[in-house]
């Protein structure tokens, strides 16, 4: 038996990097996954993965989670293929860097829009039945530049500083039905979006680190698997940097 056994977990971002991570670690204690990517082809690869290990376990899902109409829907056919959710994972991200002289509206909203407002539509989506379940777990995947800030990511680090308030109120709001909320503020994570940088800012990046390395997906997996078992159950509101001692 895992650790969630025959819980329903829904994961976003859930088509590569950490949160398919994440749903490949939930499915492995035993969940059954709702993958969600913003393109079609991408929720299929990785719940086709996931099958392939444990059979059954992942289905597949095409959203733009900043388009609140298409995620409510995208709520009541998780809920009709599944009957509940219990655990909700808002991972999906992207970034659209650039300095803020520069930086154009479209840019700014393009990741408010995704990164946080995409949270708040995902936690719409699906609260009905999130506080309906005796120890449900929302986990939000910030960042450490939310905590940090970083000269170039004005739009990133106010999507991801967003994410730390909406995480402590949410756990407020939602602690008298047992439910926590907690954020996971990955450092510098091996990703298709840390691959883009040359080899001296890595060395410059890791400089920073003082365990000296980067960290990978399955860093952040376990983190989450902690918070969405039992054993992390009477944590909430917290935000855990899973970052080699970056910000400390």
């Amino acid at each position: 038996m895992g650790k969630l056994q025959d819980k329903v977990a829904v994961v976003t971002g859930a088509g590569r990097g950490i949160g398919k991570a994440i749903a490949e670690r939930f499915a492995a204690e035993g969940a059954k996954v709702a993958v969600i990517s913003r393109t079609e082809a991408n929720a299929q690869s990785a719940a086709d993965a996931i099958n392939a290990g444990h059979p059954g376990a992942a289905k597949a899902y095409a959203v733009d989670v900043a388009d609140a109409t298409a995620t409510a829907e995208l709520g009541k056919k998780i809920l009709e293929d599944f009957g509940k959710v219990e655990i909700l994972v808002n991972n999906a991200g992207v970034t659209k860097d650039g300095l803020l002289l520069r930086m154009s509206e479209d840019d700014w909203d393009a990741v408010l829009d995704t990164n946080l407002k995409g949270a708040f539509n995902m936690v719409k989506a699906v609260q009905r039945s999130i506080l309906k379940q005796k120890g449900a777990r929302i986990i939000n995947i910030s960042s450490v530049i939310g905590l940090i800030g970083n000269a170039g990511q004005a739009n990133y680090a106010a999507s991801k500083a967003g994410l730390i308030g909406f995480t402590k109120s949410l756990a407020r709001e939602f602690a008298g039905r047992g439910v926590t909320a907690n954020a996971i503020a990955p450092g510098f994570i091996t990703t298709d979006m840390t691959h883009v940088l040359n080899d001296q800012l890595k060395e410059e990046i890791l400089k920073k680190i003082p365990l000296g390395d980067f960290g990978n997906a399955e860093d952040i997996a376990n983190t989450a698997m902690f918070l969405a078992s039992d054993d992390g159950r009477y944590v909430t509101g917290q935000v855990i940097a899973v970052d080699g001692g970056m910000v400390m």
